[in-house]
């Protein structure tokens, strides 16, 4: 059960984690883009700043279950070091239950948000809802669900290994 989740799991996060970088590569070449319509053609195109926003948006949630995965996000690192073996995996469970609920609140208030957001359009792509920025907050949220359940199965911690 346990492998089969870390396999799950290490798919949901590397499709995060491709995803997140195909969002970071879109905002990259639409604002190339804008800067050469702006400014060369001197014609801007007003779409290009939304979908930057949009990808960004993405990028960022997604982005943060690969961080959770690796142990990087909710930091203790002092409390970790000075703890003896019995009391760290008690605190990765009281760091993962903190984690989750967290994340719980996010993807609750995310899915409201994106509901809400359904009447709302865009400035620059009209026919664009603004759920569809809004979506990235529950499903980040899930996809870090899934990497701090991970963590706590298969701890990685790679900023204690790399911190002077």
């Amino acid at each position: 059960m346990k492998n089969s989740f870390l396999k799950f799991e290490s798919f949901t996060t590397g499709l995060a984690m491709a995803i997140a970088c195909a969002m970071l590569g879109i905002a990259s070449c639409l604002g190339l883009f804008q800067i050469i319509t702006r400014f060369v053609l001197e014609r801007p195109a007003e779409w290009t700043e939304v979908l930057i926003r949009f990808s960004l948006i993405w990028m960022v949630f997604l982005g943060i279950a690969p961080a959770f995965r690796q142990g990087a996000m909710v930091s203790v690192d002092v409390l970790y070091r000075w703890s003896p073996p019995s009391i760290k995996r008690v605190l990765d469970y009281v760091v993962t239950i903190a984690a989750l609920i967290l994340i719980a609140v996010l993807i609750w208030w995310g899915w409201d948000y994106a509901n809400r957001g359904k009447v709302q359009s865009t400035i620059g792509l009209e026919d664009v809802s603004m759920f569809w920025a809004y979506l990235a907050i529950p499903v980040g949220g899930v996809f870090s669900a899934i990497g701090v359940i991970g963590n706590l199965f298969d701890p990685q911690r790679l900023e204690l290994e790399t911190a002077q």
